[in-house]
């Protein structure tokens, strides 16, 4: 017995940015960089310039990171140096990695330290972690990174 009803509509990934403010300007190319699946309604951006006045913060993002289906770690020296990416999101973000339920990718934007972070282990982006502010146009950078994303969400769409 065929039905003529459409097929549900699949409810799109959800992708949290984990940066520091000082990296916002290369947040925001790297989600213009998604926008032709944000359009596709393949995945939902969030990141903490989302929350709206009166909430509470702390809140807002423990409750995204426990949602996230990708969480981005846009790695930088200020992201390495602020407590609070590191203790509370990076750990959170990792916790939910072991346990298979959601995929955590470090973007490489700047050179720094990030060899001995414990989200080390895991593979990054751009390709062969070249930090994206290494590569001599940034387009190509992030267009690298965007693939990658790609990828990762079309892998979770098979689940």
């Amino acid at each position: 017995m065929s039905s003529n009803q459409p097929e549900p509509e699949k409810k799109p990934i959800e992708i949290l940015f984990s940066y520091a403010r000082e990296d916002e300007k290369l947040r925001d190319e790297l989600e213009k960089g998604l926008s032709v699946l944000k359009r596709q309604n393949r995945i939902v951006c969030w990141h903490d310039r989302q929350i709206s006045g009166g909430k509470l913060w702390e809140q807002a993002i423990s409750s995204h990171l426990d949602t996230a289906d990708i969480i981005l770690l846009l790695v930088s020296r200020a992201f390495i140096a602020s407590d609070y990416s590191n203790r509370v999101e990076v750990r959170h973000a990792l916790e939910r990695h072991e346990k298979g339920e959601v995929r955590v990718i470090p973007v490489i934007l700047r050179q720094c330290d990030w060899h001995d972070e414990p989200f080390a282990k895991l593979q990054a982006l751009p390709r062969d972690a070249r930090p994206v502010t290494d590569w001599s146009n940034l387009d190509n950078a992030l267009y690298d990174v965007v693939s990658g994303i790609k990828r990762v969400v079309e892998e979770l769409g098979k689940k």
